[in-house]
């Protein structure tokens, strides 16, 4: 399907700036993206588009399901393209890199946990914030950020 067809599938119709920011996330060089991460990549291709216009095609692109959003570190709302699976996160303190991982055991204890309360899982989303302890990680900056609370 093409971006054009899929876009119109949603019931959005297919505008420059929403198939330039559709096309960002399918590219794939960074998967988990702010509003000021793809005004960024927008600037660098001399693309015109305002952050204003970004932030309202990114709301869009949630609501029609294209995009799933998280809150992460600073309450910053990081999108990344819904594929239809679920996953969970793992955010570094470090250098705020985020890596996705599913624990089939992890999900049955959440929906048991959930049950001996008296309530059925809708949905959720688990995000763990860690600090690296890999020795020469390429990701960590130089000087390590401090942080004194979530």
């Amino acid at each position: 399907m093409s971006n054009i067809d899929e876009l119109k599938s949603t019931g959005l119709k297919a505008t420059l700036p929403r198939l330039k920011i559709l096309e960002i996330f399918q590219a794939g060089k960074q998967r988990h993206m702010t509003a000021e991460d793809v005004f960024r990549v927008l600037l660098e291709d001399r693309s015109d588009i305002g952050l204003a216009t970004v932030y309202r095609v990114l709301t869009q692109f949630e609501q029609a399901g294209l995009l799933n959003r998280s809150n992460f570190e600073a309450g910053k709302a990081v999108y990344e393209i819904n594929e239809g699976q679920h996953h969970d996160h793992l955010v570094c303190l470090d250098c705020g890199r985020v890596e996705e991982f599913y624990d089939a055991d992890i999900e049955k204890r959440q929906h048991s946990v959930a049950k001996a309360k008296g309530f059925a899982i809708a949905d959720h989303s688990l995000s763990i914030y860690a600090n690296c302890t890999k020795d020469k990680c390429p990701h960590r900056p130089s000087s390590p950020r401090h942080h004194t609370h979530l």
